[in-house]
């Protein structure tokens, strides 16, 4: 079966980067959510523990369940707040997520401060604190989430300065003990100095930055490498055509061997005639089946790609998502060196 390598080596390697920018570990959440960006969620949320992550945001209470054991803390960005025992906090997006939790919950308030996506609009923000006194929330923080901190723009100062009135204001009803978080990958690396109680690391501690070049080189170093391993092998003489729609026509006598992955395992299929650069240098030949490729050579096993920034550009996306897709059933293997 095709499988995962994680180098935990460019894990740590990643973690520190952002640590040094932080000025201290302590101050790092792990961004869990979606199988760690398709990384496996159990096998990251440990390795994160083991370097000394005390914080953990995640998308479900599912989720958080599973690693909540690992952390001091487990932010859920999008479940419905309500009482736990656990070491868990809750999102709270809208003027209803407000009013549909369940008294007592611990509750982090999110402002849009421009993203318009979700968040309580900064307008409705006296009356959000209000109702969360008047449900007996307990509010442990104060976040927000910026929408081009990794493009070429003054955006992410301007929200920014709209986040510092979110602050003024909460501090000014009188809330005591609230942190309050809006940095995320990008911002981290591009913005100098750090005043906040925490920091989101999501897709940076996988080893990518979509920065544009002017902002610098950051060093991270991808974490996952996808490999697959030969089914068969065959001899292809001059002319014979291979796999579905007979795309790939041989153009000499060749050697070429079936591999164990495709767009079943979250490999995404795209066009067969734009031929596909794998890790090793070699091609695809033909379309990608729904578990099968096929390659030149007999190689018992072959790297698919080892950096998904790269990957992604022939697939015209981006590294988010040639990760995330990638099936949770498929074996995940830590090692320390790839």
């Amino acid at each position: 079966m095709a499988y995962i390598k994680l180098n935990i080596d460019n894990f740590f390697h990643n973690l520190n980067q952002f640590a040094l920018k932080c000025g201290s570990k302590e101050k790092l959440a792990i961004v869990l959510k979606d199988n760690a960006y398709g990384h496996g969620l159990l096998e990251i949320a440990s390795k994160a523990s083991e370097f000394g992550i005390q914080e953990a945001v995640v998308r479900t209470y599912n989720e958080a369940l599973q690693i909540c054991k690992f952390f001091k803390n487990t932010l859920i960005l999008n479940d419905k707040a309500f009482l736990t025992h656990q070491n868990l906090s809750f999102a709270i997006n809208s003027m209803d997520g407000i009013k549909d939790a369940q008294i007592g919950s611990i509750v982090e308030l999110k402002v849009d401060t421009g993203m318009h996506r979700s968040g309580i609009e900064m307008k409705d923000l006296q009356k959000a604190l209000e109702l969360i006194v008047e449900k007996k929330l307990i509010l442990k923080g104060v976040m927000t989430h910026f929408r081009s901190a990794d493009e070429l723009s003054s955006e992410l100062f301007w929200q920014q300065k709209n986040f510092q009135i979110v602050k003024e204001m909460v501090k000014k009803f009188g809330f005591e003990n609230v942190r309050f978080h809006s940095q995320n990958s990008a911002s981290t690396l591009r913005c100098g100095g750090f005043d906040e109680d925490l920091v989101r690391i999501g897709i940076g501690a996988y080893g990518y930055s979509h920065l544009p070049f002017c902002y610098g080189d950051y060093d991270l170093k991808p974490v996952l490498s996808l490999w697959a391993k030969k089914t068969s092998s065959r001899l292809l003489k001059k002319s014979q055509r291979v796999g579905y729609g007979a795309e790939f026509i041989a153009p000499k006598e060749m050697l070429v061997s079936s591999y164990d992955i495709g767009y079943g395992d979250g490999f995404r299929r795209g066009d067969a005639s734009k031929s596909l650069v794998l890790a090793n240098g070699k091609k695809i030949l033909g379309r990608v089946s729904m578990d099968l490729i096929t390659v030149e050579g007999d190689d018992d096993e072959i790297c698919i790609f080892d950096d998904a920034h790269k990957i992604a550009q022939h697939f015209g996306t981006i590294s988010y998502e040639m990760t995330t897709q990638l099936s949770p059933t498929m074996q995940r293997i830590i090692i320390d060196e790839i």
